[in-house]
């Protein structure tokens, strides 16, 4: 049981709405900040160029600021650079 509890569901369309009413327009924002800022984190590699190691750097600094309204409203729905909620 504890299996299917850690396996991610596809939630519908309807239901992701009906969730997102509920919530502030701001942490909504915060939540597709976060995930746009999670992936273009993966994206650069830490250590190759001056440009791509600032290009990461701000893309963090992005998260960071990101994560830290999403952890006010929710500490659950915290965005980590390896992907998905924690």
């Amino acid at each position: 049981m504890i299996a299917f509890l850690s396996t991610l569901v596809p939630v519908p369309d309807s239901v992701a709405a009906r969730i997102g009413a509920q919530m502030p327009i701001a942490v909504l924002q915060a939540e597709v900040d976060a995930e746009c800022a999670a992936r273009e984190v993966l994206r650069f590699r830490p250590l190759t160029s001056p440009e791509d190691r600032q290009d990461r750097e701000d893309a963090l600094a992005r998260l960071a600021r990101a994560n830290k309204r999403l952890a006010a409203w929710n500490p659950l729905l915290i965005v980590t650079p390896k992907g998905g909620a924690r």
